[in-house]
């Protein structure tokens, strides 16, 4: 199962039957997740130019999930008394694949968020698998390799662009907070140990926007290993260093300027 993800360096963890589950009554959604994922990729123009939020790579996974029929979900849960509604809670999903037993399997994507999304994904799973709503929840985040290489990866960008001043990186869409700015500036400029420009932005990007309170595979075995969420059988996909490519340029940049033109226009 998934073989092709994990030959591609995707991390796969099953919790409590999950991988049963899903083989024997799902196998539907594990080709339509695969078909998904293998095609996900990630410029890393759009790591550096792609502001605080989720990059458009992960978008276009969630659009390639829609149009596979994972639509955003809303589960109303009603407590009812004769008939009189008398507590109701909804739990909104952002991927939710349906078939034709009334069988579901539930997914959220946490590229990049605070970490305690995890606590409010797995609860929500929890609450809906023992409501009869779900068969199995799926996260998908950034997996160990890609949250480790990070720095690496944003050290190869700066590298192979030629990057040495802010001015460099303006036109590939990064314009620093004065906060950030005068952080890189302090570290290149030191007496004790200065650093490089390119050692001093990595750091201080990757820190900012990538850092360890934010979303990714060692926060999330974190929650595992507390049980939180158990037991709804769990599918976990963790996206490798692979997705991020290198050979898109200006175009890539394009696309995340064109994105932010008709957010700002709406």
């Amino acid at each position: 199962m998934f073989e092709a993800l994990v030959e591609r360096g995707f991390q796969i963890e099953f919790q409590s039957h999950a991988q049963a589950i899903l083989s024997v009554d799902f196998p539907a959604a594990i080709e339509e997740l695969e078909t998904a994922l293998l095609a996900t990729t990630i410029p890393i123009e759009e790591i550096i130019a792609g502001g605080g939020g989720e990059a458009k790579g992960t978008q276009r996974l969630r659009n390639a999930l829609n149009d596979l029929h994972w639509p955003k979900t809303e589960f109303v849960v009603e407590r009812r008394i004769n008939g009189v509604p008398r507590e109701s809670q909804s739990h909104e999903v952002d991927h939710v694949r349906s078939f034709a037993t009334g069988e579901r399997v539930a997914l959220e994507i946490e590229w990049n968020n605070k970490d305690p999304f995890y606590d409010r994904d797995l609860e929500n799973f929890k609450r809906l698998h023992a409501d009869g709503a779900i068969s199995v929840g799926v996260i998908v985040t950034r997996g160990k390799k890609l949250h480790d290489n990070m720095r690496a990866l944003v050290r190869r960008f700066l590298d192979e662009r030629q990057i040495q001043t802010f001015g460099d990186m303006k036109q590939w869409g990064y314009e620093p907070t004065s906060r950030q700015r005068k952080a890189i500036e302090t570290k290149v400029s030191r007496a004790l140990n200065p650093l490089t420009f390119q050692e001093a932005f990595t750091s201080q990007f990757v820190s900012d926007k990538f850092g360890e309170a934010t979303t990714h595979w060692r926060k999330l075995d974190d929650r595992l290993r507390r049980g939180v969420g158990n037991p709804c059988p769990l599918l976990l996909i963790g996206l490798p260093d692979t997705i991020v490519t290198f050979h898109e340029g200006k175009a890539a940049l394009s696309e995340v300027e064109a994105a932010e033109d008709i957010d700002n226009s709406a």
